[in-house]
Protein backbone atom coordinates (compact mmCIF):
# COMPACT_ATOMS: atom_id res chain seq x y z
CA UNK A 1 0.00 0.00 0.00
CA UNK A 2 1.50 3.37 -1.00
CA UNK A 3 1.51 6.47 1.21
CA UNK A 4 -1.52 8.02 -0.52
CA UNK A 5 -3.62 4.88 -0.11
CA UNK A 6 -2.59 4.55 3.52
CA UNK A 7 -3.60 8.10 4.41
CA UNK A 8 -6.76 7.86 2.33
CA UNK A 9 -7.78 4.66 4.10
CA UNK A 10 -7.16 6.20 7.53
CA UNK A 11 -9.15 9.33 6.75
CA UNK A 12 -11.53 8.12 4.04
CA UNK A 13 -14.48 9.91 5.70
CA UNK A 14 -12.63 13.24 5.53
CA UNK A 15 -11.34 13.35 1.94
CA UNK A 16 -11.99 14.47 -0.65
CA UNK A 17 -13.18 17.66 1.06
CA UNK A 18 -15.25 20.19 -0.88
CA UNK A 19 -16.57 23.63 0.04
CA UNK A 20 -18.25 26.48 -1.84
CA UNK A 21 -15.94 29.47 -2.25
CA UNK A 22 -18.83 31.69 -1.11
CA UNK A 23 -19.14 29.92 2.25
CA UNK A 24 -18.56 32.54 4.98
CA UNK A 25 -15.84 30.41 6.60
CA UNK A 26 -14.46 28.88 3.39
CA UNK A 27 -10.83 29.88 3.90
CA UNK A 28 -10.73 28.81 7.56
CA UNK A 29 -12.51 25.49 6.96
CA UNK A 30 -10.35 24.69 3.97
CA UNK A 31 -7.18 25.66 5.86
CA UNK A 32 -8.07 23.30 8.72
CA UNK A 33 -8.54 20.36 6.36
CA UNK A 34 -5.39 21.21 4.41
CA UNK A 35 -3.26 21.48 7.57
CA UNK A 36 -4.60 18.11 8.75
CA UNK A 37 -3.84 16.53 5.38
CA UNK A 38 -0.30 17.97 5.37
CA UNK A 39 0.39 16.62 8.86
CA UNK A 40 -0.63 13.17 7.62
CA UNK A 41 2.42 13.18 5.33
CA UNK A 42 4.97 14.28 7.97
CA UNK A 43 7.90 14.37 8.27
CA UNK A 44 8.98 16.61 5.41
CA UNK A 45 11.49 19.44 5.10
CA UNK A 46 9.28 22.02 3.44
CA UNK A 47 6.14 22.43 1.34
CA UNK A 48 6.26 23.06 -2.39
CA UNK A 49 3.12 24.49 -3.98
CA UNK A 50 2.91 23.82 -7.73
CA UNK A 51 0.25 26.08 -9.25
CA UNK A 52 -0.57 24.69 -12.69
CA UNK A 53 -2.17 26.70 -15.48
CA UNK A 54 -1.74 29.56 -17.91
CA UNK A 55 -2.68 33.23 -18.07
CA UNK A 56 -3.73 32.74 -21.70
CA UNK A 57 -7.09 31.26 -20.65
CA UNK A 58 -9.35 32.82 -18.03
CA UNK A 59 -10.48 29.53 -16.52
CA UNK A 60 -7.03 28.01 -16.57
CA UNK A 61 -5.50 31.04 -14.83
CA UNK A 62 -6.65 29.86 -11.39
CA UNK A 63 -3.34 28.16 -10.56
CA UNK A 64 -1.11 31.08 -11.63
CA UNK A 65 -3.36 33.53 -9.77
CA UNK A 66 -2.97 31.46 -6.60
CA UNK A 67 0.81 31.30 -7.11
CA UNK A 68 1.07 35.06 -7.62
CA UNK A 69 -1.00 35.75 -4.49
CA UNK A 70 1.21 33.41 -2.45
CA UNK A 71 4.39 35.05 -3.79
CA UNK A 72 3.30 38.46 -2.46
CA UNK A 73 3.40 37.34 1.15
CA UNK A 74 4.69 33.74 1.38
CA UNK A 75 4.52 31.99 4.74
CA UNK A 76 7.78 30.52 6.09
CA UNK A 77 8.74 27.17 4.60
CA UNK A 78 6.49 27.44 1.53
CA UNK A 79 8.07 27.33 -1.94
CA UNK A 80 5.94 28.42 -4.90
CA UNK A 81 6.17 27.30 -8.52
CA UNK A 82 3.73 28.75 -11.06
CA UNK A 83 2.69 32.41 -11.18
CA UNK A 84 1.19 34.77 -13.74
CA UNK A 85 4.71 35.95 -14.65
CA UNK A 86 6.25 32.48 -14.65
CA UNK A 87 3.49 29.87 -15.18
CA UNK A 88 3.79 26.10 -14.95
CA UNK A 89 1.88 24.60 -17.88
CA UNK A 90 1.86 21.71 -20.33
CA UNK A 91 5.06 22.80 -22.06
CA UNK A 92 7.26 23.03 -18.96
CA UNK A 93 5.50 20.83 -16.39
CA UNK A 94 7.79 17.83 -16.75
CA UNK A 95 10.94 19.96 -16.50
CA UNK A 96 9.53 21.79 -13.46
CA UNK A 97 8.78 18.54 -11.67
CA UNK A 98 12.29 17.27 -12.36
CA UNK A 99 13.73 20.49 -10.91
CA UNK A 100 11.55 20.19 -7.80
CA UNK A 101 12.53 16.55 -7.32
CA UNK A 102 16.21 17.49 -7.56
CA UNK A 103 16.12 20.67 -5.47
CA UNK A 104 13.58 19.62 -2.83
CA UNK A 105 13.68 15.82 -2.53
CA UNK A 106 12.23 15.74 1.01
CA UNK A 107 9.37 18.15 0.38
CA UNK A 108 5.60 17.76 0.50
CA UNK A 109 4.10 18.84 -2.82
CA UNK A 110 0.69 20.50 -3.05
CA UNK A 111 -0.69 20.86 -6.58
CA UNK A 112 -3.24 23.55 -7.48
CA UNK A 113 -5.23 23.64 -10.70
CA UNK A 114 -8.56 24.59 -12.23
CA UNK A 115 -11.00 21.94 -13.35
CA UNK A 116 -14.41 21.57 -14.95
CA UNK A 117 -17.34 19.81 -13.32
CA UNK A 118 -21.11 19.57 -12.95
CA UNK A 119 -23.15 22.77 -13.10
CA UNK A 120 -24.08 22.60 -9.41
CA UNK A 121 -20.41 22.21 -8.43
CA UNK A 122 -19.11 25.33 -10.19
CA UNK A 123 -17.52 27.59 -7.60
CA UNK A 124 -16.51 24.72 -5.33
CA UNK A 125 -12.98 24.17 -4.09
CA UNK A 126 -11.80 20.60 -3.50
CA UNK A 127 -9.00 19.07 -1.48
CA UNK A 128 -7.84 15.55 -2.28
CA UNK A 129 -5.10 13.15 -1.27
CA UNK A 130 -2.76 11.88 -3.93
CA UNK A 131 -1.57 13.49 -7.15
CA UNK A 132 -3.33 15.89 -9.46
CA UNK A 133 -3.83 14.80 -13.06
CA UNK A 134 -3.51 18.07 -15.00
CA UNK A 135 -5.02 18.26 -18.44
CA UNK A 136 -7.41 15.34 -17.86
CA UNK A 137 -10.44 17.56 -18.50
CA UNK A 138 -9.16 18.55 -21.94
CA UNK A 139 -7.80 15.11 -22.86
CA UNK A 140 -4.12 15.94 -22.36
CA UNK A 141 -1.68 13.33 -21.05
CA UNK A 142 0.58 15.14 -18.59
CA UNK A 143 2.67 14.00 -15.59
CA UNK A 144 0.86 13.65 -12.28
CA UNK A 145 1.68 16.29 -9.67
CA UNK A 146 1.72 16.35 -5.89
CA UNK A 147 1.09 14.43 -2.69
CA UNK A 148 -2.02 16.53 -2.10
CA UNK A 149 -4.09 18.40 -4.67
CA UNK A 150 -6.41 21.39 -4.65
CA UNK A 151 -8.79 21.98 -7.52
CA UNK A 152 -11.24 24.78 -8.19
CA UNK A 153 -14.27 23.95 -10.33
CA UNK A 154 -14.42 27.01 -12.56
CA UNK A 155 -16.97 25.95 -15.19
CA UNK A 156 -19.10 23.15 -16.62
CA UNK A 157 -17.57 20.09 -18.30
CA UNK A 158 -18.83 17.92 -21.11
CA UNK A 159 -18.64 20.00 -24.29
CA UNK A 160 -15.90 22.06 -25.98
CA UNK A 161 -13.74 22.23 -22.86
CA UNK A 162 -11.13 24.60 -24.32
CA UNK A 163 -13.85 27.05 -25.32
CA UNK A 164 -15.50 26.77 -21.90
CA UNK A 165 -12.20 27.49 -20.10
CA UNK A 166 -11.57 30.51 -22.36
CA UNK A 167 -15.03 31.89 -21.54
CA UNK A 168 -15.01 31.46 -17.78
CA UNK A 169 -15.85 34.52 -15.66
CA UNK A 170 -12.71 36.24 -14.40
CA UNK A 171 -14.53 37.37 -11.26
CA UNK A 172 -15.22 33.78 -10.24
CA UNK A 173 -11.65 32.67 -10.89
CA UNK A 174 -10.14 35.58 -8.96
CA UNK A 175 -12.46 35.08 -5.98
CA UNK A 176 -11.64 31.36 -5.88
CA UNK A 177 -7.91 32.10 -6.16
CA UNK A 178 -8.14 34.45 -3.19
CA UNK A 179 -9.84 31.80 -1.03
CA UNK A 180 -7.33 29.10 -2.03
CA UNK A 181 -4.24 31.28 -1.47
CA UNK A 182 -5.55 32.52 1.89
CA UNK A 183 -6.33 28.94 2.92
CA UNK A 184 -2.83 27.76 2.03
CA UNK A 185 -1.26 30.60 4.04
CA UNK A 186 -3.47 29.87 7.05
CA UNK A 187 -2.75 26.13 6.81
CA UNK A 188 1.00 26.78 6.84
CA UNK A 189 0.64 28.88 10.00
CA UNK A 190 -1.21 26.01 11.68
CA UNK A 191 1.86 23.78 11.24
CA UNK A 192 4.51 24.60 13.89
CA UNK A 193 7.45 23.40 11.79
CA UNK A 194 6.59 25.93 9.08
CA UNK A 195 5.42 28.87 11.18
CA UNK A 196 8.36 28.83 13.61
Amino acid sequence: MNEYASVRQTHKATYPFRIEHTHPMADEEFANHLAFACRSFAPYHDIVCVCVGTDRSTGDALGPLVGSALRKDPPPGLLIYGTLDDPVHALNLEETLENISSAHPQSLVIAVDACLGHFKSVGSIQLGLGPLKPGAGVNKSLPEVGNIHITGIVNVSGFMEYFVLQNTRLSLVMNMAEIISTSIKKACLKMPTLSA
